[in-house]
């Protein structure tokens, strides 16, 4: 997974890793976060926020930026200013 992707962000917290965002773009219509990750202890304090703005700052506002959302997350992406979508299909993939 992370071979294959174009745009990946880290965070760390004294050496341990607590958090990832990967995508993979075209670096110029659109870029797919396909993973938000923040260990459970680390959740609330912004560290998510913070990957996403960097993903943000390297693709530029030009680039949308576009993600599934695990249904514990719903609630999370509309406060960081992320618009529900009514108009976008998905074939999922198989297993």
């Amino acid at each position: 997974m992370f071979e294959n992707a174009n745009l990946i962000y880290f965070a760390y917290n004294n050496g341990e890793l607590i958090g990832l965002a990967r995508c993979v773009t075209d670096f110029s219509y659109c870029c797919y976060l396909s993973d938000l990750a923040v260990k459970k202890e680390y959740q609330k304090q912004g560290v998510g926020k913070k990957l996403i703005e960097k993903v943000r700052e390297h693709i530029g506002e030009k680039v949308s930026l576009i993600l599934l959302s695990a249904n514990p997350a719903m609630n999370y992406y509309p406060k960081i200013d992320f618009e529900k979508a009514d108009n976008a299909f998905i074939i999922k993939r198989k297993s």
